[in-house]
């Protein structure tokens, strides 16, 4: 009979920010592939041992608590290869856990890591949802996770676009100013509609998702949407400063390093478009 637990206690501090939860899920050698994940979390007694390493942990060096993607069952004894997962909220146990920060391009208003962990003790009271079937109750989170990547990649094409606007109306090349040619204005006034649309998609599909409805092809698109143009908007805005646009003065570099983050988390876009591909057009499976 599958096991199940709750984790109640831990949610309302969660959510006002007095219990920080690192999330871990990524391994070096699985990537996208979940199901090859090499985390196990071995039976024993009341509990479970865990050994494994996990990375892109974000804020790991403040949290307390990490929500925890292990194996408890083996893949080739499972009959889907996604079965035999768990969840746990275990305790980032210094005594058990060892964290080393990943320097990265960007993203570097919060720490990520990767986490080394070595024989962690975590109850059955810790397991979330049931034994086994970890990787489909983490499936309830994803697709929040991308209507949210959504909208900061909105908010941050936004800005880019105000800012290199303000900066073509005030500078002033060849006595009059540069947003007046139109290879500064067209490029400018495209991205601007192009964030009318995108914003209309991940509005939609948080509705989606706020009222119960199937969220997955929304969520997907929007964030496909919204990193595509962000970043094609703060690389246009970039060029629009020039070469002061690759000074750190003016924060235009940090915006298109940010940007360039959406296309690549928390799934890349091409990933995007085989589910899309798969699930929304039916069209043959391609990996």
């Amino acid at each position: 009979m599958a096991q199940k637990s709750s984790n109640k206690g831990t949610l309302p501090p969660t959510a006002t920010g007095e219990l920080h939860v690192s999330f871990g899920v990524t391994e070096d050698d699985a990537g996208t592939d979940t199901s090859r994940i090499k985390t196990f979390a071995r039976r024993e007694g009341d509990g479970f041992i865990v050994n494994g390493k996990k990375s892109w942990n974000t804020k790991a060096q403040q949290a307390q608590k990490i929500l925890l993607l292990a194996r408890t069952t083996p893949r080739e004894e499972c009959q889907k290869p996604l079965q035999g997962l768990t969840l746990f909220i275990a305790d980032l146990d210094p005594n058990h856990c060892e964290i080393r920060e990943i320097p990265k391009l960007g993203r570097n208003a919060v720490n990520t890591n990767e986490v080394f962990i070595k024989n962690l003790p975590v109850g059955i009271n810790d397991v979330v949802g049931e034994v086994g079937r970890g990787f489909y109750h983490l499936l309830d989170g994803l697709n929040p996770e991308r209507i949210v990547i959504a909208a900061e990649m909105a908010g941050i094409g936004r800005r880019s676009i105000e800012v290199a606007a303000h900066y073509a109306r005030e500078r002033i090349v060849f006595d009059r100013p540069i947003g007046q040619n139109q290879a500064i204005a067209h490029p400018l006034a495209e991205s601007l509609s192009e964030f009318e649309a995108a914003d209309l998609l991940w509005q939609k599909a948080a509705w989606t998702f706020d009222h119960g409805k199937p969220s997955g092809p929304l969520a997907n698109m929007a964030k496909l949407r919204c990193s595509e143009a962000a970043f094609t908007a703060c690389d246009r805005a970039l060029q629009v400063f020039g070469g002061v646009g690759y000074a750190k003065e003016f924060n235009v570099e940090r915006c298109w390093r940010e940007a360039r983050m959406g296309r690549i988390a928390p799934i890349s876009n091409e990933m995007v478009l085989n589910y899309l591909a798969e699930h929304v057009l039916k069209l043959p499976k391609s990996y």
